[in-house]
């Protein structure tokens, strides 16, 4: 497979799809999903269109977030979330956008996050380098927590699960010790566009979800910044978490993560 031609057919694909989500913008809840998340007549019917596309003109099977598909594991799979963000979107939020990845067995080789409302469409393929806009950007410069925007996930204090409130509240607690420039965007796929593009120095994901993460985390290793989770190790489309930083914010936070101990403490 040739990972520049796909990610130049994929990019005319998701084009395809920016008017409608522009369009969609403050959409309703249409269908419920597990505990308060939802999605919107925007998320079904861009990856109806998105998956289409994808299948007549590359023959690659997608797995989609609103309707499955293709098994994640399979050799050749993209890998889609139709508007990252949901919540974002649907409240009139600038901050959501289309995220699509390409897993070849299981390993992500080509990302493409689209943030149609800031106009910035951001391409890798494995090896890199970061693309923005069309135009390939420096690698990421090694930096320091202390001078670090990063971006976290919103949660509740009071949930529970893999990694419970209380945990993520001493987490970034400690964070802040060290880095009192946190953020939460609502998007996982715009966390680690920034991170690629060194506008955050690291972003932090509770979440498991692949389509959540595949995308970003090719983008952020093409700009040369790491992606484990958040035990440490290399994040692949298994992983429940995601940390993923700047050379040297990296270790930084894997510190503050060892030091704040287990979430099952918590």
């Amino acid at each position: 497979m040739d990972l520049e031609a796909l990610v130049r057919q994929a990019s005319d694909i998701l084009d395809d799809a920016v008017e409608p989500f522009l369009a969609g913008h403050r959409a309703d809840s249409a269908v419920r999903k597990k505990g308060n998340d939802f999605a919107t007549e925007v998320d079904l019917a861009i990856e109806r269109q998105v998956v289409d596309a994808l299948v007549a003109r590359t023959g690659i099977e997608v797995h989609g977030e609103e309707y499955g598909g293709a098994d994640v594991d399979s050799p050749w799979v993209w890998v889609l979330d139709p508007v990252d963000g949901t919540f974002n979107y649907a409240a009139g939020s600038p901050m959501a956008g289309i995220l699509l990845g390409l897993l070849r067995d299981g390993e992500p080789v080509a990302g493409l996050t689209w943030l149609p409302f800031t106009g910035q469409r951001y391409t890798a393929v494995d090896g890199g380098p970061l693309m923005k806009n069309g135009e390939p950007q420096p690698k990421l410069a090694p930096g320091e927590l202390a001078d670090a925007l990063v971006g976290a996930g919103s949660f509740s204090a009071d949930s529970r699960g893999r990694f419970p409130g209380r945990y993520r509240v001493a987490l970034l607690e400690n964070l802040s010790r060290l880095s009192s420039r946190l953020r939460m965007h609502g998007s996982t796929g715009i966390d680690l566009a920034f991170v690629a593009d060194g506008i955050l120095g690291a972003a932090i994901s509770f979440g498991s979800h692949v389509w959540d993460h595949a995308a970003g985390v090719v983008l952020v290793r093409a700009a040369g910044g790491v992606v484990t989770d958040l035990a440490g190790e290399r994040w692949t489309p298994a992983s429940r978490s995601a940390l993923a930083a700047a050379p040297g914010v990296h270790e930084e936070i894997l510190e503050i993560l060892r030091s704040t101990g287990q979430p099952e403490d918590y």
